[in-house]
């Protein structure tokens, strides 16, 4: 083998931080976020800098996730963990101490102000009285945040890239402004007693508080419970009662309870809206602003019927 002399140590010891830093600048930063609609916006946001996976992935419901050591390796391997926060993913802090993950956590809905639910239309998601709504998402205004938060850690965690994140995460801001505007303009000609529609869970409640619509749902914020037979009868008497035609499954849910429902009421079921999680490439929802103009187009349609 050949001998390393001194001088050739003392010169690669001078090297290495020059080629460290090259290398680091050419790799984009290995980002985990728990569930695909953040994984959309740390992209967003991070551009080509960032390199991002996420742990639930489309179509697949957060709620009911099991992680595997494969997503202990993710996690370990990131310089960044981003996660909803609100009690959506309970299991991601814990994944992340069992993986001695020691890098920074961002808790993405920071500075959001959370809905409280009373603890029966929660379904037992929480223990208290009440059950603090995690789906802040479902307002545009909420996500603005999100992404503020992401730039400002992505910028904290490489500030050569600071200017690129505050680039991109202000024309961000200008399209959700635009979402907002869209929905609204789309909903204005519905009437206070057409504004009533069914889902499979109580996913929509910053969705219904922004744009002034009433969700009602046979399982709570989580698709973790089961609706009892008496919530199940108190619903389908409800959609008889008020004659709510729009009634709808999420891509990530078991659409069997809610196809009876539909069927003992004599309602149509209406496509699939994109809740918790984004769709597949070739569906409507690949990404968050396709997910809210496809949910708020088809929940116009289905609410002109009622």
């Amino acid at each position: 083998m050949k001998r390393l002399t001194l001088k050739w140590l003392a010169c690669a010891a001078l090297s290495a931080p020059l080629l460290l830093q090259s290398s680091h600048a050419a790799e984009p930063i290995p980002v985990v976020a728990s569930f695909s609609i953040l994984a959309d916006l740390v992209q967003v946001v991070g551009g080509e800098r960032v390199k991002v996976q996420a742990l639930v992935g489309p179509d697949a419901d957060a709620h009911e996730f099991t992680p595997s050591p494969a997503d202990a390796k993710a996690i370990l391997g990131a310089r960044l963990f981003v996660i909803n926060g609100l009690n959506f993913e309970p299991w991601a802090q814990k994944l992340a101490k069992s993986a001695a993950y020691a890098g920074p956590t961002l808790v993405a809905s920071q500075g959001v102000k959370p809905r409280s639910m009373p603890a029966e239309e929660a379904h037992g998601h929480d223990h208290g009285h009440s059950a603090t709504d995690p789906h802040a998402w479902q307002d545009p205004t909420n996500v603005k945040l999100y992404v503020k938060n992401i730039a400002k850690s992505l910028s904290s965690l490489d500030p050569q890239g600071a200017d690129s994140y505050q680039k991109n995460s202000e024309a961000y801001l200008k399209e959700l402004d635009t979402l907002d505007a869209f929905a609204k303009e789309q909903l204005a000609s519905l009437s206070p007693r057409q504004r009533q529609v069914i889902t499979s869970h109580d996913a929509f409640g910053y969705f219904g508080a922004r744009y002034q619509i009433r969700f009602l749902a046979p399982q709570g914020i989580s698709t973790e419970g089961e609706p009892s037979a008496k919530e199940v009868a108190k619903l389908i008497r409800q959609i008889k009662q008020d004659k709510i035609r729009a009634v709808f499954v999420e891509n990530m849910s078991n659409p069997k309870l809610l196809a009876q429902i539909a069927k003992d009421t004599g309602v149509t079921l209406g496509p699939k809206l994109y809740v918790d999680a984004l769709s597949g490439p070739s569906e409507p929802a690949s990404s968050y602003l396709k997910l809210m103009q496809h949910n708020v187009t088809q929940l116009v349609a289905g609410m002109k019927q009622n």
